[in-house]
Order: C-alpha cells, then sequence, then structure tokens
C-alpha cells in the first residue's frame, strides 16, 4: 500500500500502514465489519466474493494484517492472542517425533505449553536460555527465541543462531513481543517465523488481546491460515480495527517508552538500595553489544530486585504514577512482580514497563516511591 515502502520512516509506515487506496468520501480507515454471514453469488458461492464467512474472512482483519505484515516484512496472520498465535506456530509446525528448542527464561505460559501439550503430542523439547549457550541443532526440527526475552531482558542473536540453524535443517521462529518490528525485524535476520502478542506494545492501550504470526514462505503461511481457520482462533472485528488504529501511534509510543526507560535505567543504577537492574540500552548490561548491533530501538522495559516481596508491595503503594499490573508496553507505566505468575524469578524481582508520562514526573516518582519503600 502506499506509504509503507520500506524507504520511509517508521512514523509514515505506522501511520500508513495496512490502509486502503484513497477514495474520495471514504474515511482513512474503515470502520470494522461486523459480520458472521455474507451474501453468497447463488451459482459461484464463495468462490465468487472476498468474503463467505466470518470465521476464514473478514474485510477489517485482513487490512490490520496487511498492516503488521508491511511492518515486519512478511505476510501475516493475526489470532485472538499471542499464546494462540504462538500455538498455532508450533502446532503448524512441529509433529510427532520432531526436537524444539524453547527459551529457558521466556514467557511461562510457553513452558506449560511446551511440557503439557507438546510432550503429550509427542515433541521433545529442550530448554535453552535465550543468551546460551546454544546446542548442537542436530535433528532439531525447529529454534524459538524470544528476544529480548521477558522478563529477564537478554538477547540472543537472531542471524547468528539462523545461519547455524538452517545449516542444520531446523526452522527458527522469533518472539518479537518485546521489541515490536520498530525495534527489530527477525524476518529479515533470517528467521522463517515471527510470533508476537499484539495485546502489548504494538497496540498500545491496555484495551485488546491480539497476536499474530509472520513470515515469508508461502507453504508455511498457508498452513498457518490452515490452522487457524480450523483451530477458529481468531480476533474479532473491533478488537482487529481497534489494534489497526492503534498502530498509527506506535513510533510516537515507543520513542517515549524507550526514553523513559534510559532515564529509569540511569536514575536506578545510581541507587545501591536494588541489585539486578537490566536495560539492553544500558551501557555495560550483559545484553548491550548484541542489542546495539541488532536491535533499531530499545523497548521500554526495566528490571530490577527489591530484595523482597514486602518492599515490591511497598514500592507500588508509594507510587503515584505506577501502575500495580501485569502486561507491558502501554501509554501507563506499570510494574509487577514477577515470582507471582510463575515465572523462575527471586521474589523481589520487579518487571516495569514505562509508558509515556513526561519523563521527569516519572522518574521523580519512581525515586519517591523506592525511598518509601525501603
Amino acid at each position: 500500500m502506499p506509504g509503507t515502502r520500506a524507504e520511509y520512516g517508521d512514523g509514515t509506515r505506522c501511520v500508513h500502514a495496512g490502509l486502503p487506496d484513497a477514495v474520495p468520501g471514504e474515511p482513512f480507515l474503515p470502520g470494522p465489519v461486523l459480520a458472521a454471514t455474507y451474501h453468497l453469488d447463488p451459482v459461484e458461492g464463495p468462490r465468487a466474493a472476498a468474503n463467505g464467512y466470518g470465521r476464514p474472512d473478514n474485510p477489517t482483519r485482513r487490512l490490520l494484517e496487511e498492516a503488521i505484515g508491511s511492518l515486519e516484512g512478511g505476510d501475516c496472520r493475526v489470532f485472538a492472542s499471542g499464546m494462540a498465535a504462538i500455538s498455532g506456530a508450533l502446532l503448524t509446525v512441529l509433529r510427532p517425533g520432531d526436537t524444539a528448542l524453547l527459551p529457558a527464561d521466556g514467557y511461562y505460559p510457553l513452558r506449560s505449553l511446551a511440557t503439557g501439550t507438546l510432550a503429550e503430542l509427542g515433541v521433545t523439547v529442550h530448554f535453552v536460555p535465550t543468551a546460551g549457550p546454544y546446542p548442537s541443532f542436530d535433528g532439531v526440527r525447529l529454534v524459538l527465541l524470544e528476544t529480548p526475552s521477558n522478563p529477564g531482558l537478554d538477547v540472543a542473536d537472531i542471524a547468528a543462531v539462523a545461519q547455524r540453524a538452517h545449516a542444520a535443517g531446523a526452522l527458527v521462529a522469533v518472539d518479537n513481543t518485546t521489541a515490536t518490528p520498530l525495534g527489530q525485524r527477525p524476518l529479515e535476520l533470517g528467521a522463517d517465523l515471527v510470533v508476537a502478542s499484539g495485546t502489548k506494545a504494538l497496540t498500545g492501550h491496555a484495551d485488546l488481546l491480539l497476536g499474530y504470526v509472520a513470515t515469508r514462505d508461502t507453504v508455511l503461511l498457508e498452513r498457518l491460515t490452515s490452522w487457524r481457520t480450523l483451530g477458529g482462533a481468531i480476533p474479532g472485528a473491533f478488537d482487529s480495527w481497534l489494534a489497526h488504529r492503534s498502530l498509527a501511534t506506535m513510533d510516537l509510543r515507543l520513542a517515549r517508552q524507550s526514553a523513559n526507560a534510559a532515564a529509569v535505567a540511569a536514575a536506578l543504577a545510581q541507587r545501591p538500595d536494588l541489585s539486578g537492574l537490566r536495560w539492553p540500552g544500558l551501557p555495560g548490561d550483559p545484553s548491550y553489544a548484541v542489542a546495539a548491533r541488532q536491535m533499531r530501538r530499545i523497548p521500554g522495559i526495566v528490571s530490577f530486585d527489591l530484595g523482597s516481596a514486602e518492599r515490591v508491595g511497598r514500592f507500588l503503594g508509594a507510587s503515584r504514577l505506577i501502575a500495580a499490573a501485569t502486561s507491558f508496553g502501554g501509554v501507563h507505566t506499570s510494574a509487577d512482580r514477577r515470582e507471582q505468575w510463575g515465572d523462575d524469578t527471586p521474589p523481589g524481582f520487579v518487571r516495569l514497563s514505562c509508558g509515556v508520562e513526561d519523563t521527569a514526573d516519572l522518574v521523580a516518582d519512581l525515586r519517591a516511591a523506592l525511598d518509601a519503600s525501603r
């Protein structure tokens, strides 16, 4: 579509992604098509038009897929949630007897899916830390990276892993939730699949659930589409429309979130009353070198350890701007204690997601809340 070519800047591409051609009297972004049933040609049936039935067919959803696909640099299929997307990708690619390498430090429900559903289907799963070291890829069907990892914020070298995996005959999928397609484009770095939760920074307003898979492989795309149609894990038309509307401001939102994270990380680095500070954009961070080389921008997420669950509670209770909430990437700054959700983290480990508040206000509130929590 006009305005989505790669030579345009991020802001331009986000604003114009997936929009139809201009027609006098029509809106920039058409409203959601709320339909399960469409008129069919009496003779040709569904072959005569793009829309035959609401589960496989919806024009609002197709526009969103075109938009996300243009940002990721591939073809896209959207799903009802991030977990629906990653489940679809795994169950499309993996068969009984296959071996998969999954992140040991990634999103915790994925590990539950692997040790439960995948194991029951006869898939052998090995868990590998995002930062490595990686074992031999011989005999492996799929390598899944989550980079930066959630919540630890380690970064994997996508191009290096993809080169090794492809040499061994394995496919590579990258969970791009934390980075977003403005932070990195895994397909250009050699990945075969991109999976992500659009619930987070991609849409950024904490008002919908969404997932997607993107690829340049037409065979994989056809299989993903068939799996989604049969599994029925589709987002509703209104959620698809909300997501597409939200993409227009992604560049602006991410720029402020990243700037806030840089200021927050710098402020936290000066404090002796916490430990384990991580932000890949901070010089000296274990992931800094790979992130600086691979990523186009660093996400607005910072992690650190306050030493105890009780202090985390005091910190969140004292803050006026940092909401106690899970998820990340929204316009409101939020934080949560990850152990309570099942992550393998210390009791005082905090994942803080920077919103779009004024930087000075956020840093001042953070400092005051930490002081009050001691």
